[in-house]
């Protein structure tokens, strides 16, 4: 029995437009800002053809991505990679891998592996850690982020229960 639940139509369309493509799995919003816009999904841990999906939570916020990005394509990554305890990164990502794996409900075929962004080593994606951190997560790259982006609390609602 599935407990995962499904965005509403008209999020699934605003998701779609924001995507520019028909969403390839079932999601729900996670995260939204005050005025009800769409930031953070959940995706179910498999697409709808059974390949394993790696992110768990997904950052689909226009105009976050673009300020994440722009710290990724000025070395991001790799200068927050030695600003976090590498410890506490590994437990990070234990931590949603754990929660990927509980939010399985299809146990045929392959499964989805690895932590944040699909890794279990490091850093890989900016914007996956700071949606991890969105959710509520105890993520030091994705606190990194929002610190350095300036993301006001304000504007985020954490819509999960």
């Amino acid at each position: 029995m599935s407990t995962f639940r499904d965005a509403s139509p008209q999020d699934v369309e605003v998701v779609e437009e924001l995507l520019g493509r028909t969403l390839s799995g079932r999601c729900a919003v996670v995260v939204r800002r005050i005025d009800g816009r769409p930031v953070v999904i959940e995706n179910e841990p498999h697409m709808r053809d059974g390949t394993p999906m790696p992110t768990l939570f997904w950052l689909i916020d226009p105009e976050i991505h673009d300020e994440v990005s722009r710290i990724e394509g000025n070395g991001g990554v790799h200068r927050f990679e030695d600003l976090v305890d590498p410890d506490q990164l590994v437990r990070t990502h234990a931590t949603y891998e754990k929660r990927r794996k509980e939010a399985t409900v299809r146990l045929d075929g392959a499964q989805p592996s690895g932590g944040v962004g699909g890794t279990r080593i490091g850093i890989k994606c900016l914007h996956a850690h700071l949606a991890n951190f969105l959710v509520g997560a105890d993520d030091p790259v994705g606190e990194l982020v929002a610190e350095t982006i300036g993301l006001p609390e304000l504007v985020l609602q954490n819509v999960r229960d």
